[in-house]
């Protein structure tokens, strides 16, 4: 397995532990879950498993907001029960990567609890306090991202604490160097146990604007953005201050001096800022960061000139770094109904992750994509997550993309012998694992065969992309590397489509398992309903 360059054009599968598998019957899935599985990620034919936080908190933010960086929370089991995860991982041939948040804790971390206390303990300055205005109000008009001002008042101090998250998430002060060191020195002791990566959690975070400046107002048909209610003020802002700070860069070539200590370990930064594909390319080189991933095909326009003028937008400023991209996480909508609809259908789902898995870049995808999982409907009672709890109904929140995953078709769908932490819907019972397994027409079967095709293909792990002149729906493009020339094209409607190719063009039709397969007749591209095209160029 060794090679430090394993992660370029990686498919990388994430595991959401809390839904992934439960085996002591809380209702909530674990660490030994993950190992019971493993087998059925490695038979996917993807490189590595990224699992979101698994270590010690009270899950305000299901993880989210860490209260010991090195220790895993006894919901998920023990770190004996993660190296068992990495060892099987690492003998199925699957590199591990996990979450770190960096940029906060928990309020119930040991460093907050001391910071709180007064003004000159000896964690007085690890998190980010300031006095409040002479009418008592907040030092300036940040918001957090979940609703409401970004500082919350602390009596014990007489100040106001910094959090862009939730009130329970305090924002740390990596102004200073202890906060920066320790920071490094938790990140080490993952990577001396092994792991083989690190998604980096809200990256762009880590740094306040020092002087505590307001954020200046945004135009009403300006404020979009990922996951926003209608109703959030956070969109009603441009983010200078609070996020995304220069600062930033020389810290993050601390942490990649850390990581070239283990040349076969990358990083993966989960980036969101004002220009968050600008952010990407400074953040992304051989000084700082391996990866980068943003929100920008994570939101609800699926078309081809969107998606082309992302790709192409960051290829022309991204230079030096490698991209990753990612359509269903955590923390979005799933593509399937967010592009699809309601009645969204298997060839759909299987276009999909054919078309993130053809882009130039990694690819992140989310447990449940290989079965086609649609959004769920969590009704409001069911509901778990805090920031679907504060916007409802307008945003209903992140739980319809969390629900557990469906392993068979019993009444709890195989995840659990107790009450799964949320209900688990019966258009995804009825997409199983188990179902689709012995169904070689189904999502899963697809995913399976085209991944595996997509290894053999070097174009598509680390060749270039050159878009083609195409009408909607047609995406359509190159990938090019020293040994291969490939012909992509994808119809992203649900009606057959036809393409005029260009004159003189030579190639050798290739047939994409998985996929509905395209044809070419003479000079013209026939693409049937969210059909694909592969061809190698002369």
């Amino acid at each position: 397995m060794a090679t430090n360059r394993w992660w370029r054009g990686a498919v990388i599968y994430q595991i959401y532990p809390r839904s992934f598998l439960d085996t002591n019957g809380d209702g909530v899935g674990d660490l030994p879950g993950i190992v019971d599985r493993l087998d059925h990620v490695a038979s996917l034919g993807v490189d590595a498993i990224w699992i979101s936080p698994f270590f010690k908190s009270p899950m305000a933010d299901f993880g989210y907001d860490i209260a010991d960086y090195r220790d895993v929370d006894p919901l998920f089991g023990t770190l004996a029960d993660f190296e068992r995860l990495l060892a099987k991982a690492h003998a199925l041939g699957l590199r591990v990567m996990i979450d770190q948040v960096l940029s906060h804790t928990s309020m119930e971390h040991e460093w907050f609890r001391q910071s709180r206390e007064s003004r000159d303990n000896a964690r007085a300055d690890w998190y980010v306090w300031a006095d409040a205005k002479p009418d008592g109000t907040p030092p300036n008009n940040w918001l957090s991202l979940f609703g409401g001002m970004a500082w919350t008042w602390e009596p014990r101090r007489g100040q106001y604490y910094l959090h862009n998250f939730l009130s329970s998430q305090p924002d740390l002060n990596f102004h200073n160097p202890y906060v920066r060191a320790t920071t490094l020195d938790n990140v080490r002791f993952w990577l001396d146990k092994g792991v083989d990566g690190l998604r980096l959690d809200a990256i762009n975070f880590c740094f306040h604007d020092a002087q505590l400046r307001d954020n200046p107002p945004k135009p009403a048909e300006l404020r979009t953005g990922r996951g926003f209610s209608p109703d959030n003020p956070y969109a009603f802002q441009y983010h200078h201050y609070n996020n995304t700070q220069p600062e930033n860069l020389q810290f993050l070539g601390e942490l990649r001096a850390l990581l070239d200590r283990y040349p076969d370990a990358t990083t993966l930064g989960e980036i969101s800022s004002e220009d968050s594909l600008a952010t990407m390319a400074e953040y992304c080189n051989d000084q700082r960061l391996h990866m980068g991933y943003s929100f920008e095909l994570l939101t609800d326009d699926f078309s081809v000139a969107y998606i082309r003028g992302t790709v192409e937008r960051l290829e022309a400023t991204m230079t030096e770094g490698w991209p990753c991209w990612a359509i269903s996480n955590h923390d979005v909508r799933r593509a399937v109904t967010r592009w699809g609809g309601a009645d969204a259908s298997g060839t759909f789902a299987a276009q999909l992750v054919a078309m993130v898995c053809s882009l130039r870049g990694s690819v992140c995808l989310y447990q449940g994509e290989e079965l086609g999982l649609p959004e769920a409907d969590v009704p409001y009672e069911a509901l778990q997550d805090p920031y679907g709890k504060t916007f409802w109904p307008n945003f209903k929140g992140r739980d319809g993309c969390r629900t557990p995953m469906p392993w068979n078709d019993s009444a709890q769908a195989g995840f659990s012998d107790g009450k799964p932490w949320l209900p688990i819907p019966a258009d995804h019972i009825a997409r199983n694992v188990a179902g689709q397994d012995a169904d070689p027409h189904s999502v899963l079967n697809a995913a399976r065969a085209f991944l595996r095709w997509r290894r053999t293909q070097p174009a598509l792990r680390e060749g270039a992309i050159q878009f083609l002149d195409a009408s909607e729906p047609v995406l359509a493009f190159v990938r090019e590397c020293e040994s291969q020339r490939l012909l992509v094209a994808f119809n992203l409607s649900g009606a057959a489509v036809e393409m005029p190719l260009p004159v003189g063009l030579r190639m050798q039709a290739l047939t994409a398992p998985g996929v509905a397969n395209g044809c070419a007749d003479g000079s013209m591209l026939q693409l049937p309903a969210h059909g694909a095209f592969y061809a190698t160029l002369d």
